[in-house]
């Protein structure tokens, strides 16, 4: 359907800037939250506390902070890219190599997403890590190349449903094997478990109110503000006030979404699903083989796969958009909308191939995998 509708570049990448708000806030809670998101969260629940909770508060403000200093100067003019207001500031130059290191950190940050989507294939399936990596970056290839930006947003709007139900639905029977739900939030209470708030003025700890706010501000400002994966959906919308709305609500969403996730880990602690286990990673997925009924483990993994495939799908659009306008077009003088289409088209076949290769280059990887995606994050996020 949304293939047919594809007449030129911006219609690919940008969706004739008449997406509604409420469709790009949530397109942009399902792109940030990845396979790896799911899986690894309730890990560190499982095995630590609540304390990751303090991450979410502080992206809460920093997209507060785009909403109202960032996002006016993408609606001025005609914005192809985030880094296209870079060029009329501080040339050429300067756009593109902002542009390049937008493509290498997305590139190196999803491949580590790519591989963890891997993870529970593999382990329902038995295929192989290999197999499993081109799998999900294949399905998720032929919708993207066809449809572009707007086939992305409504896709992801279908998968989000789809991983938030089989995480509900997880959480419901993981309480119930560990005697009820409060009764485990009981035992969790007791262990310490759901001590959430860490109010240490370090910034060396991991998890502390102070490293939340100050470090998730930061990061959200720079993914939300400077990551053109973002910023694309943003320029998608019909206007500023709209743009401000999806990325402010998109933040009270990932609160409520976290808390789920933790709630998940803590309740499979209870159940016993971490004993026997040696990485946070691998107790979501072994719970699901082990001890969901077949119909709720296949939504389950159903729900790790629309997970992987609404955060693939946007880098694939997001890495070709970048390509094609920051790059190809102002290299080969080449403006033509129609013949950029088809470049862009070309440019998603090339970004999942990468995609794959770099999944694959993280195998062995003990750290886990949302603390490797988020070092990787924080190399680069602070120049843009």
């Amino acid at each position: 359907y949304f293939a047919g509708r594809q007449r030129d570049a911006s219609d690919y990448f940008l969706g004739k800037h008449d997406l509604p708000w409420w469709a790009v806030m949530l397109s942009i809670v399902a792109t940030e939250t990845s396979a790896l998101t799911v899986i690894s969260v309730p890990g560190i629940a499982a095995r630590t506390n609540l304390t990751f909770l303090q991450l979410p508060f502080g992206y809460l403000l920093g997209r507060i902070g785009v909403a109202l200093w960032l996002l006016p100067g993408y609606f001025t003019g005609q914005q192809e890219t985030a880094y296209t207001r870079l060029e009329a500031r501080f040339g050429k130059e300067t756009r593109r190599l902002a542009s390049g290191v937008f493509l290498s950190i997305r590139a190196l940050g999803d491949s580590v997403r790519v591989f963890a989507t891997a993870i529970p294939l593999a382990i329902v399936t038995g295929w192989s890590i290999p197999v499993s990596v081109a799998t999900a970056v294949v399905v998720t290839v032929v919708y993207t190349w066809a449809g572009g930006l707007k086939a992305v947003v409504w896709v992801d709007l279908l998968q989000l449903g789809v991983y938030l139900f089989g995480a509900l639905a997880t959480l419901w029977i993981a309480s119930q094997l560990a005697g009820g739900f409060g009764a485990s939030l009981a035992r969790a209470s007791a262990a310490g478990k759901l001590h959430a708030i860490d109010w240490r003025l370090s910034l060396t700890t991991p998890y502390s109110l102070l490293g939340g706010l100050i470090g998730g501000a930061l990061l959200s400002a720079a993914s939300h503000g400077t990551d053109h994966m973002m910023v694309q959906r943003l320029l998608a919308t019909p206007s500023l006030r709209d743009a401000r709305r999806a990325i402010i609500g998109s933040g009270v969403v990932v609160i409520a979404q976290f808390v789920i996730f933790l709630l998940v880990g803590t309740l499979l602690w209870a159940a016993g699903a971490d004993q026997g286990v040696t990485s946070g990673d691998e107790i979501y997925p072994r719970f699901m083989v082990n001890a969901l009924p077949a119909g709720v483990a296949g939504l389950a993994v159903a729900g790790l796969l629309a997970a992987a495939m609404s955060t693939v799908s946007s880098s694939l659009n997001s890495l070709a958009s970048a390509s094609t306008h920051d790059f190809y077009a102002p290299l080969t003088g080449r403006r033509e909308p129609r013949h950029l289409l088809t470049v862009g088209r070309w440019f998603t076949l090339v970004w999942a191939t990468v995609l794959m290769g770099g999944a694959l280059s993280f195998g062995g990887n003990s750290q886990p995998v949302v603390e490797v995606a988020l070092s990787i994050a924080s190399i680069t996020y602070g120049g843009l």
